[in-house]
């Protein structure tokens, strides 16, 4: 059942040019819900997370966060407010030991007490406790990944999207990253993961919704999208 929806999507569309990359799209993301989007390359779901997150404006529609209307904001005012992201090819900042790398965001965020504390509570909760203070470039493919995922989180964000956060990763370090995002997910924040690892999608997800050409084309439970003769020819072909 869909708890009170902390983002709404209201009609958004996004246009470049003549092209219609995504819209309209309505959809609502419950506070503290697992969702899952899904969709081959070019259906709209790096557009979507653009929109959501301020990197760019709908050309029509409405993006609503706790009820306010945020369509105009920048993304900073967003990140401030509790829209966090990671990105699918980590970059962290190099000549930073792990530790500076979160002390960065930390100095635009509001956090309550010691930012030293938040920074390291943070990285012990994403397993890098060991590598405090390890220069960037050193970490692991795995360890960039949780390195990305933590600086997303310095801010107590209310929503997460979790954009790619395991590709090209192990099955071993996949369950790593699932169990970051369980932990995080149970302390109440909404985790919006957009993933082609299906099965990683489909084992984290409570709701899973899959877009081409830039259109919402199915909702639905794990099960319910697995067997969808739609999905099944957006993925698979007739």
């Amino acid at each position: 059942m869909m708890t009170e929806p902390v983002l709404s999507l209201k009609g958004v569309e996004k246009r470049f040019g003549s092209f219609r990359a995504l819209g309209p799209v309505d959809l609502d993301v419950g506070a503290g819900e697992r969702l899952g989007i899904i969709g081959p390359n070019g259906s709209g779901k790096t557009t979507l997370i653009n929109c959501i997150t301020g990197v760019y404006r709908p050309d029509s529609g409405s993006v609503f966060f706790e009820g306010r209307d945020i369509s105009h904001l920048q993304a900073h005012k967003r990140a401030r407010m509790g829209i966090a992201r990671s990105f699918q090819i980590p970059r962290p900042f190099t000549g930073m030991t792990v530790f500076e790398n979160l002390l960065v965001p930390l100095d635009y965020c509001q956090v309550e007490g010691s930012k030293h504390d938040r920074a390291r509570s943070v990285l012990a909760s994403v397993g890098l406790s060991g590598r405090l203070s390890d220069p960037s470039e050193r970490l692991t493919q795995l360890e960039l990944r949780k390195l990305e995922l933590a600086r997303a989180l310095v801010g107590n964000p209310k929503v997460l999207i979790a954009d790619e956060a395991m590709a090209g990763l192990s099955e071993e370090e996949i369950d790593e990253v699932l169990k970051i995002l369980f932990a995080l997910n149970r302390s109440g924040v909404a985790v919006i993961m957009i993933e082609h690892i299906m099965h990683a999608v489909m084992r984290f997800s409570e709701r899973v919704v899959c877009f081409e050409t830039g259109r919402l084309i199915a909702a639905g439970t794990s099960s319910e999208i697995a067997e969808n003769p739609l999905v099944q020819k957006v993925y698979f072909g007739e």
